[in-house]
């Protein structure tokens, strides 16, 4: 069933870039939708039986909700930033709640295993201490100092680097990565993940980037992100149980897993439990 907590949030339903009159059908917590342009060229978003959603439109993304979002979406300042290069990675459907989803984005020590001679590598293995809170001022989870070699930290990267980490969820379904910018050693590249639930198995992947990178082609910024992600599918599709388990007991947590214990902990506070398992079976 879900829970009225998460069909009051804002979800990605689709590129605005890519939106026409015609209409693109899609789902949204089980229930079908259709995400169009209206006459004037501005996103719109209708049920099934003809109910006109809420619409927003940022991050290169179409939003919308089935309820009454209290709020607007939430800021990521660097959307704004000059100079910065905005990459609509596209999207990636996949077989696993719509909360796994965001979790695997939040966990580093898979990186030498999964993306091997890219993200991570061995006998670089080790998750160093790092810190996890629930900022209460804000209402989101954040992960800092985190810090990780790596082969290949993005594709601008010249070679391998100990790469720096925050990360932050500020919704249910999304997930803001901020993490060393090889070029600008100031600054932060900023890769997100936005998760669309079409049902509560079964999720569509909208990640966006937002960087500084003047010499990587567009293509080359797409597939770099695409091929990680894909990597990680495989593995997001054979997780046992396939709703993420909020029962503290259903599974044992690491010193790594600081940040999903956290994650978890928020989700149960807000009553966030769509496309989540409660109780053992």
């Amino acid at each position: 069933m879900t829970a009225q907590a998460m069909v009051d949030e804002w979800y990605p339903v689709g590129l605005f870039s890519r939106l026409d009159k015609a209409g693109q059908d899609t789902a949204l917590m089980g229930e079908p939708i259709t995400v169009a342009c209206n006459e004037n060229g501005d996103a719109r978003v209708t049920t099934a039986s003809g109910r006109v959603l809420p619409v927003l439109v940022r991050y290169g993304h179409v939003w919308t909700s089935l309820g009454q979002p209290r709020d607007g979406l939430f800021a990521i300042p660097e959307a704004d930033q000059p100079g910065r290069r905005f990459v609509d990675v596209g999207v990636v459907r996949v077989r696993c709640s719509p909360l796994r989803a965001v979790e695997n984005f939040l966990d580093i020590a898979h990186f030498p295993f999964v993306h091997t001679d890219i993200l991570g590598a061995e006998p670089h293995t080790e998750v160093q201490n790092y810190r996890v809170e629930i900022r209460e001022d804000v209402d989101e989870v954040w992960a800092t100092q985190v810090k990780f070699y790596q082969p290949q930290a993005s594709k601008s990267a010249s070679g391998g680097i100990t790469t720096e980490y925050m990360y932050r969820v500020p919704a249910p379904t999304c997930s803001v990565l901020y993490k060393t910018c090889p070029p600008r050693p100031s600054e932060w590249d900023v890769i997100t993940l936005f998760v669309q639930p079409l049902a509560e198995d079964l999720c569509d992947v909208w990640p966006w980037m937002a960087l500084f990178d003047d010499t990587t082609s567009m293509t080359d910024l797409i597939h770099f992100q695409q091929t990680i992600f894909l990597q990680d599918r495989s593995i997001l599709e054979n997780q046992i149980p396939r709703l993420l388990p909020l029962d503290p007991g259903m599974e044992i947590p690491t010193r790594a897993d600081l940040t999903s214990v956290a994650y978890r902990r928020w989700l149960k506070r807000h009553n966030y439990t769509y496309g989540a398992q409660l109780v053992a079976q």
